[in-house]
């Protein structure tokens, strides 16, 4: 068996919560210093400067990611080791909508097929580029990590997106779970 082999047998036998994610904010390992990995904004994982083609160990590895501060890490009981992340780790590339008005609810999946209900847990958020002025929408995954909103899903996002004033001012946005996230004015 591969050292890789090896490494994936030992991080399958990591007991896990009910979305099959092990307890990385748990674990405090002795720091061993940075890897060459990286996550691209498109959510592509690199290793060594190479894709890393085989989507069973992005997903593995996609579960023992922790960000502490503004750093990211691979996080295991006996390690943790450093990775560059371009943006944020995860992409959103599928919309579920169910229901509608104040009481639709936005699920969404992400590229190692997490799924997250927007609302109070898992909120949306907006920045835009001070000089494209290029919106930038994010669904929050777990603890403090984010997914970007793929373009064709924040695509969805605008169809699905209706008027609310707020603070005098009228926006558009749209609800999930009983909460209003506005996306710009309008």
């Amino acid at each position: 068996m591969t050292d890789t082999g090896k490494a994936i047998d030992l991080l399958a036998q990591i007991p896990k919560d009910e979305r099959g994610l092990p307890p990385v904010h748990l674990w405090n390992p002795d720091f061993c210093g940075d890897i060459d990995m990286r996550i691209a904004r498109d959510g592509t994982w690199y290793y060594l400067g190479t894709p890393i083609g085989r989507k069973p160990m992005v997903k593995l590895f996609s579960t023992i990611i922790r960000r502490d501060g503004d750093d990211y890490f691979l996080v295991t009981p006996v390690e943790k080791v450093g990775i560059k992340v371009d943006d944020v780790p995860f992409v959103a590339v599928a919309l579920d909508v169910q229901g509608s008005g104040e009481q639709q609810v936005l699920k969404f999946t992400s590229n190692v097929e997490d799924q997250v209900e927007a609302g109070p847990e898992h909120p949306l958020r907006f920045e835009i580029d001070a000089q494209t002025q290029e919106p930038s929408p994010y669904v929050h995954m777990r603890q403090n990590l984010e997914a970007l909103i793929h373009r064709n899903v924040f695509y969805q996002l605008v169809e699905l997106a209706v008027p609310k004033q707020i603070d005098g001012q009228e926006w558009l946005g749209v609800w999930s779970a009983g909460q209003f996230y506005p996306i710009g004015r309008s």
